[in-house]
């Protein structure tokens, strides 16, 4: 019989698994012994915080990350056909949501392999909980373009899509650049758009507002560098 394959969820920064984690998915992951993580260092990390029942040096991590083979996918279900259980981890929150895991998990479907998903922190759900926004009707985009024409295009694009289908807009950016997109889109939005900015997530320094572009312009830029932060638009006819 094969092993069950488990989406194991993680903290979203430097804070104690207990405070964000049910006590069952800590147990799960404490009695593993072969996982697949997106970096191999930070998930030793997590998993000798949870106390593992296994001494550190001897779990078998796999990686699957943005520069894994899709050939490589076949070799790193073996543990679960030969029974054993196995443990998918991503380097902050859930793992297939906006993280690596999803064709894994898929090539696991088709081979007949249980897969159970476990209860924890994802930044997308977080911020559209405490947004205020449509969580009726939601997109979450990822990383919008780098280059400023580009982007520029895409905010555009995302705010009109916003109007017309009543749809909250959620996207990223690389934490270092996060001051440059709020910069954009307050540049580039209607006055009356919505804005949300959910920042650290989880953490002791968490911080979520929610106004209007023409608010936004009248406040103080919020400290945005090098801190994880989520942005969700809706704009308003």
């Amino acid at each position: 019989m094969a092993g069950i394959l488990y989406l194991i969820p993680c903290t979203l920064g430097d804070v104690p698994a207990v405070l964000v984690l049910p006590q069952h998915v800590i147990e799960v992951a404490r009695r593993l012994k072969y996982f697949i993580v997106e970096q191999p260092k930070s998930a030793r990390q997590f998993l000798s915080s949870l106390g593992s029942e296994h001494p550190i040096r001897s779990l078998h991590l796999s990686t699957l990350n943005e520069h894994t083979n899709p050939k490589e996918l076949p070799g790193l279900l073996a543990p679960l056909e030969a029974g054993e259980d196995l443990g998918i981890i991503s380097e902050a929150g859930c793992p297939g949501i906006a993280d690596p895991g999803a064709d894994l998990v898929l090539l696991a479907h088709r081979k007949g392999i249980r897969v159970v998903p476990l209860v924890g922190p994802s930044s997308i759900l977080l911020a559209m909980m405490a947004s205020g926004l449509n969580g009726q009707c939601f997109a979450f985009h990822g990383y919008l373009p780098i280059a400023e024409p580009e982007r520029n295009k895409a905010i555009a694009a995302l705010e009109a899509e916003s109007i017309r289908r009543k749809q909250t807009q959620l996207f990223i950016e690389t934490p270092y650049r996060n001051e440059k997109l709020f910069s954009a889109l307050l540049a580039h939005c209607r006055p009356q758009t919505l804005l949300c900015v959910a920042t650290d997530l989880t953490l002791p320094s968490e911080q979520i507002l929610t106004r209007s572009i023409a608010q936004w312009k009248s406040h103080p830029i919020p400290r945005l560098n090098k801190h994880p932060s989520m942005f969700l638009l809706l704009g308003t006819s």
